[in-house]
């Protein structure tokens, strides 16, 4: 009997991890499905560091849903500790790791070479990163590319099937057909749902046939507001902030939800209903990815792009004419320098580290500065802290009172609500068992109880659960 074990985004958002191991070919295969970064906290890095043993050489086969680093972003360890085998991913997928994780191996060095500097002054043993840039581009080369909706053929019989969901470029609901007790059962992980009020990315594909779902459950507790009073709300604040004098600080997640705030702030300069004078991208990983998003247009939601004039012209200047994207560290450094009038994304979306933080250094303690907070914060970060209303947080080595006024837009987010993933889980037939991921206690609880009253029967696993397919 082929089974699968839970070894991640269990009882929280990151962290993606889940080992199937398949009765197929008269011998046992091991699948791993997802391998993801924890992120938010000391535990997350004491998670992060644990070896994974014997598993990178077991292993046959890898696969993954999106390139978000909660899904992806221990690839690099898994191959320096001994994996060889394939990474099966979309292509916009693949394109989206060459930048996440090249960036995560750039930052793990710079943190580590300031710890060893102070475990060096305290003689304390050194530390190594996670993994290193050679170590990203061993990864990239075992990837292999599949389009949605064809499938591939993986070890011990299994079939594999990309259908979009709707999330981020390349996004991947996985469908998995694997052989167990002498019968085939089909494996659906929603990966994350997109939201299908968001700009720029197609529609959740829905999936009908299945006997187990694992699915997101981020916001399995409520709904987004509607996109059409989110971005009231938004323009509102940018208006506030103007009159103000002050400037509007966004955390960036690079990928997805910073194109689509491009995407907005774009339509409200075309409307003139935009005031500042300046628009700073300043996130050289956001930049990237901004541009992959421009040069792979074509698999973005073409009604969206009509919006922008994108599809057909290409003249990017005519986007949004007062961006500036700041790669270096001297451009970064000179933004701090405007004292009113600009609005700043930038890296990293929950304020754990990047550039975000060093505006937060002269932004944060000015009440006419707005800090827009635009993306799901995770349990221990940063801003995390900031949503649930601290007064002071701790960044750069020194204390910051937050005396700017904190706004939480989660109209934005790229995840499905509540009502979109009742939506999608009810459109299986036949009632297959649901496995309820990727979300905070309260989230899953809240989702599975509104499963019930759909009757739908979906449990809540825990780490380290294994179950029959």
């Amino acid at each position: 009997m082929s089974t699968l074990t839970f070894q991640g985004a269990v009882k929280e958002v990151t962290g993606s991890r889940y080992l199937i191991e398949v009765d197929g070919n008269g011998r046992s295969h091991r699948l791993l499905l997802e391998c993801g970064l924890h992120q938010g906290g000391s535990d997350a890095d004491a998670a992060n560091a644990r070896s994974f043993g014997k598993l990178p050489r077991e292993l046959e086969a890898v696969v993954l849903s999106h390139g978000h680093l909660d899904h992806s972003g221990l690839l690099p360890k898994l191959v320096r500790e001994g994996y060889r085998g394939p990474i099966h991913c979309t292509r916009g997928t693949r394109d989206l790791l060459e930048i996440m994780l090249q960036d995560a191996a750039f930052i793990m060095a710079k943190d580590v070479e300031w710890e060893n500097k102070w475990r060096r002054r305290n003689g304390k043993p050194l530390v190594e990163p996670l993994y290193d840039l050679s170590d990203v581009e061993q990864t990239l080369t075992l990837c292999e590319t599949h389009p949605y909706g064809q499938p591939a053929r993986l070890p011990g019989g299994v079939t594999l099937v990309f259908r979009d969901a709707g999330h981020i470029l390349g996004s991947a609901i996985v469908e998995l057909t694997i052989p167990s007790g002498g019968q085939e059962k089909r494996l659906v992980f929603s990966g994350d749902l997109g939201n299908p009020g968001s700009v720029l990315m197609k529609d959740p594909e829905k999936l009908f046939d299945a006997d187990l779902v694992l699915m997101e459950s981020t916001y399995g507790d409520r709904d987004h507001r509607p996109l059409d009073e989110t971005l009231e709300e938004f323009a509102q604040v940018l208006e506030d902030a103007h009159a103000d004098g002050g400037n509007v600080l966004i955390p960036a997640f690079a990928v997805g939800r910073t194109q689509e705030i491009l995407y907005h702030l774009s339509v409200l300069y075309h409307e003139g209903r935009l005031r500042q004078q300046m628009v700073f991208l300043d996130s050289p990983m956001a930049i990237k990815v901004t541009e992959l998003y421009y040069r792979a247009r074509k698999s973005l939601d073409a009604e969206d792009l009509k919006v922008l004039n994108l599809a057909a012209s290409g003249d990017t200047r005519r986007y949004l004419p007062i961006l500036r994207m700041t790669r270096t560290v001297e451009e970064s450094m000179a933004i701090n320098r405007i004292h009113g009038g600009a609005i700043i994304i930038a890296g990293a979306g929950m304020c754990n580290g990047g550039r975000i933080i060093h505006h937060f250094r002269y932004n944060l303690e000015k009440p006419d500065t707005r800090l827009v907070i635009v993306g799901f914060q995770a349990a221990g970060t940063v801003g995390r802290q900031i949503v649930d209303g601290a007064e002071r947080i701790h960044v750069m080595g020194r204390d910051l009172a937050v005396k700017a006024k904190v706004h939480t837009i989660g109209g934005f987010s790229a995840h499905a609500g509540q009502t979109q993933l009742l939506g999608w889980a009810g459109a299986f037939r036949n009632r297959p068992r649901f496995y309820l991921v990727h979300g905070e206690p309260g989230a899953q609880q809240a989702l599975q109880t509104a499963l019930a009253e759909s009757d739908i029967e979906a449990e809540i696993p825990a780490y380290g659960d294994r179950i029959e397919l």
